[in-house]
C-alpha cells in the first residue's frame, strides 16, 4: 500500500485532528496491542493474569490504568528475546541498551516498525522545521544505540541529505560542518557543547556557521543549556525525545516555532503520568513519572512502560496532540543528599547562570565518618581564564546551591579542557561512591 507522505511544510491529517478522532485511534490501537502482547509475550500473559485483567477488558482509555506496569528489569529478566512477540526470524533489526549496570535491555524491530520509526523521526524534523533537500550532520552514535540510526532512517524519510558522522572526532565534526554547510544538526546537547567548543579553540565563531537548528535528545537538558547553546552557536535549539524501550527518538518532538515542550505523538504512544512512589495516575498539569504503552509496534510492544522520567502532560497548542514539559530529571538519577532530594539539572542551571563557566559540570558524591559529602566540579570558558577569580566563582556557586538547593557543597573550578568530555553520547554528570 502507498502511503501518502506530507508535502513541505504540511501537517499530516492525523496532527490537527479533534481530541475525539485521535482517542477512538488509541483506543482501536491499543486493543490491539494488548492482544498482541497477551498471545505472544509470555511475560505480558503471565503478568496480565497474575493482575486479573485480560485485553477484552479495555472498554475506555480509562481501563488502561488496570493493566500491570512495565520496568526496566523485565526487559532484563527476560534477555534476550524474551519480550519479542513475533518470531525472531520476522525481526528486521535488533538495538540494545549499553548493559552498564547489568544485562542490556534487548529491543526488536519489524520492517514494518523501523517504516514507522523512520516516518515519526520524519515528522519530527519537520517540527523543527526541516525540509528536503536539508543537510543533517548525525553525531548521535551509531550501532546498538537507537540515535545514529532512529536520527538517519528519519532524515532520509523527511528527504534531507545525510551526513552519517557519528560521535568522536571533534575536530572532524568542525571540519565537515565548514566544509559540508549542513543546516541541521542531531546529537546529545552535552556534546554540541564540546562541538561549540572546539569552534571556538580554532578561533572560529560557531554562529558563524551554516547550522540553523539542532535537533537534541538522549539526555534531560534544561532551559538554561537551550539559552547557551542557542547564544553560543546562533541555532533554533529543539527537543526531541524517545528511548529504546519504547521505539528510540522520536516518541515525542518540540515545533520549532513554539519550542514549548516536546509534542508527543500520540496516535502512536499513549502516555500516562503516575506518582512514582505509589503508581496511581496522576492529572493532566501535574508532575511525576512518565509512563508510555505503544499503540503500534509488532516486533515488541510495550504495556505501560516506566520511563523513570519525571515530567507533566501539557495541553495542546500548534498541533492537537498533548505536550509534555522538559524532563526535570530521572527517578532513578535522583540523589539523596542529607535527606534533600537534588537532580542533576538543578546544579545544570545554577552553574549556566555565570557567564565565565562553561556548561561542563560534575557532581561527585561520596560519605565520610557516615556523612555525605558533595563536591562540584565546572570549568572556566577560555576567555574567561586570565580574568577570573576562581576562589570567587567557588564560592558564589557553593552560596547558590546552599541557597537554591539546601545543601552544601566543596567546589572545583578547573580551567578549560581539564574536565572529561563526552565524545559518543551521554555526559556523566553524576559520580557517586558512596556504599550501596
Amino acid at each position: 500500500m502507498t502511503v501518502k507522505r506530507p508535502a513541505p511544510g504540511e501537517l499530516e491529517p492525523i496532527e490537527t485532528a479533534s481530541r475525539d478522532e485521535i482517542a477512538a485511534l488509541q483506543l482501536a490501537r491499543l486493543r490491539t496491542t494488548l492482544q498482541r502482547a497477551y498471545e505472544n509475550v509470555p511475560h505480558y500473559r503471565k503478568a496480565f493474569d497474575a493482575k486479573g485483567v485480560h485485553p477484552d477488558d479495555l472498554k475506555s482509555l480509562a481501563d488502561l490504568s488496570k493493566f500491570p506496569f512495565t520496568v526496566k528489569s523485565d526487559l532484563r529478566d527476560n534477555y534476550p528475546f524474551g519480550m519479542f512477540a513475533v518470531p525472531r526470524e520476522k525481526v528486521a533489526r535488533i538495538h540494545a541498551s549499553s548493559g552498564t549496570t547489568g544485562k542490556p535491555t534487548v529491543v526488536g524491530y519489524t520492517l514494518q516498525d523501523i517504516d514507522t520509526w523512520a516516518d515519526l523521526v520524519a515528522r519530527s524534523i519537520r517540527a523543527a522545521g526541516g525540509r528536503p533537500g536539508d543537510m543533517v550532520h548525525v553525531s548521535y552514535g551509531y550501532g546498538l544505540f537507537t540515535g545514529g540510526l532512529g536520527a538517519h532512517y528519519g532524515a532520509e524519510r523527511a528527504g534531507c541529505t545525510v551526513i552519517p558522522m557519528s560521535g568522536g572526532q571533534t575536530e572532524k565534526q568542525v571540519q565537515l560542518i565548514q566544509d559540508f554547510k549542513p543546516n541541521i544538526i542531531m546529537v546529545t546537547p552535552s556534546y554540541m557543547q564540546v562541538i561549540i567548543e572546539q569552534f571556538e579553540r580554532q578561533g572560529l565563531d560557531a554562529k558563524d556557521s551554516s547550522l540553523k537548528v539542532g535537533i537534541f535528545g538522549a539526555e534531560p537538558w534544561t532551559e538554561a543549556m537551550r539559552r547557551d547553546i542557542e547564544a553560543r552557536a546562533g541555532i533554533d535549539a529543539v527537543d526531541i525525545y524517545g528511548l529504546s524501550e519504547v521505539m528510540g527518538p522520536g516518541v515525542a518532538s518540540e515545533c520549532v516555532e513554539s519550542k514549548d515542550g516536546p509534542v508527543i505523538w500520540e496516535d502512536h504512544f499513549y502516555p500516562e503520568i503516575i506518582d512514582p512512589e505509589t503508581g496511581e495516575l496522576k492529572a493532566d498539569g501535574e508532575e511525576g513519572e512518565l509512563v508510555f504503552t505503544s499503540l503500534s509496534k509488532e516486533a515488541m510492544p510495550i504495556v505501560r512502560y516506566r520511563t523513570r522520567d519525571l515530567t507533566r502532560l501539557l495541553p495542546p497548542t500548534s498541533r492537537s496532540f498533548r505536550r509534555m514539559g522538559k524532563i526535570v530529571g530521572r527517578s532513578d538519577d535522583m540523589m539523596i543528599i542529607r535527606g534533600v532530594n537534588v537532580f542533576p539539572t538543578q546544579v545544570e542551571e545554577i552553574v549556566l547562570a555565570h557567564q565565565a563557566l562553561s556548561g561542563l559540570y560534575q557532581v561527585h558524591v561520596s560519605r565520610a565518618d557516615k556523612l555525605d559529602q558533595v563536591e562540584i566540579h565546572c570549568e572556566l570558558k577560555p576567555a574567561d581564564v586570565a580574568s577570573a577569580d576562581r576562589a570567587a566563582i567557588g564560592d558564589w556557586l557553593q552560596h547558590r546551591v546552599k541557597t537554591l538547593i539546601g545543601i552544601s557543597t566543596r567546589v572545583v573550578v578547573h580551567g578549560p579542557d581539564e574536565m572529561e568530555r563526552t565524545q559518543t553520547g551521554k555526559a556523566r554528570r553524576v559520580i557517586d561512591t558512596r556504599p550501596r
